[in-house]
């Protein structure tokens, strides 16, 4: 870890101002889905063991830069506590006068949630009077939002600039996921790349031909490569004016040495819908009026006896339209592979990104995973070799 962790700094007394991410989903004013909640507990519990006040800086929504009474952050307040298994007090803004006396009232192992960071223009445009008020309520900074580290705004990069800083437990954990995954791998180091389009998926490609010995590629994504090389893909989804840049990738990969890999048949069929009539044809054998879903049986077997030669995995994106069966079967089967190697310990499986995640869980594989990361945008920037904002203003270890 290049990072100062909770372990290298003096709490006992101190108000830790922990950014946080609970950004979670709500209906009907109630917490649908408690993960990342539950992800931030390690952090605020050695806060709270070392004798320091975890004081929470959030955001919640996009309010624009104004209050917005259906964003604040009490609706979190409940879930927050029941998780926490203890009382968690509240202030009605995160600078001024009220974060003060909350603060001041908090007492020896207490914990205190601040309003939505968001709620203030100047949290976007990381002002630095705004990251002045925002030190000024406490003795440490501690960033526990990966997800958000790749924004540079005042609660996740300015203040960080003026207080002694470190990483929280599940930042901790991210980085070294993929520090293993990336910075310094055992190889053959492997990489899945799936989802809709190309266009959004460039710089990864650009990042991981240098980095993998091999490239797995999937979903939407595959039409517009098989396309490149000529082959005909019917109604599928495809890109046809990216398929130079295929081109381009492919050529790069091939001098580079990376071996990508590419659906050798498909599942078709002439409507997107649960349970529509389909076929498994060769890739290049997609009829005039079909859409390919999903790739098919050879090729699963050819990416699951690649990933028996692999040690590494990282995995981004699903292998086709996982959301309807039976054009989820690739995915499946492939997640179900890396997880079980994994679970032998003969594979490293770093994940992330939304779809990622919602289709290893569909699958039963994600907690087989080493690592399945929450962080959407900040974990495929990382992917991509860009440096974070909120990580690289953190005081060195």
């Amino acid at each position: 870890m290049g990072w100062k962790t909770l372990d290298d700094m003096d709490l006992d007394g101190k108000v830790v101002l922990t950014r946080v991410d609970i950004n979670v989903p709500v209906e009907n004013g109630k917490v649908t889905d408690a993960t990342r909640i539950e992800r931030i507990l390690p952090t605020l519990r050695d806060i709270l063991s070392k004798g320091g006040k975890p004081v929470l800086l959030a955001h919640f929504g996009r309010p624009k830069g104004k209050p917005v009474p259906e964003m604040s952050l009490r609706v979190v307040l409940p879930a927050l506590e029941e998780a926490l298994g203890r009382p968690v007090a509240f202030a009605g803004d995160c600078i001024g006068e009220a974060a003060a006396e909350a603060i001041g009232d908090l007492p020896a192992g207490g914990v205190l949630l601040l309003e939505n960071t968001r709620f203030h223009k100047e949290e976007e445009t990381n002002d630095p009077d705004f990251a002045g008020a925002l030190a000024a309520n406490g003795d440490v900074y501690c960033n526990d939002a990966f997800s958000a580290a790749h924004r540079a705004h005042a609660s996740t990069e300015g203040i960080a600039h003026l207080m002694p800083s470190c990483v929280g437990r599940l930042m901790q954990e991210e980085l070294t996921a993929l520090e293993k995954a990336l910075g310094k791998p055992e190889r053959p180091v492997m990489a899945v790349v799936g989802g809709a389009k190309v266009s959004t998926k460039l710089e990864l490609l650009g990042n991981l031909i240098d980095r993998v010995d091999s490239i797995v590629i999937g979903g939407g994504m595959a039409n517009t490569f098989l396309a490149a090389q000529g082959l005909e893909v019917g109604k599928s989804l495809c890109e046809h004016d990216m398929t130079g840049t295929a081109r381009e990738i492919l050529a790069k990969a091939g001098d580079g040495g990376c071996t990508i890999l590419l659906p050798v048949d498909v599942v078709v069929a002439r409507e997107f819908k649960a349970g529509a009539a389909h076929e498994i044809v060769p890739a290049s054998a997609c009829p005039a009026d079909a859409m390919i879903l999903d790739a098919g049986p050879a090729t699963i077997a050819r990416i699951a006896a690649a990933f028996g030669e692999a040690r590494t995995l990282v995995w981004n994106g699903p292998l086709g339209a996982f959301e309807i069966a039976p054009f989820n079967a690739a995915t499946d089967a492939a997640a179900r592979q890396a997880a079980s190697l994994t679970r032998a310990g003969r594979l490293l499986s770093v994940a992330g990104g939304g779809d990622t995640v919602a289709a290893l869980n569909a699958s039963g594989s994600a907690e087989a995973f080493s690592y399945v990361s929450t962080a959407g945008g900040a974990f495929l920037e990382w992917l991509e070799g860009k440096t974070l904002p909120g990580v690289a203003a953190l005081d060195q270890g």
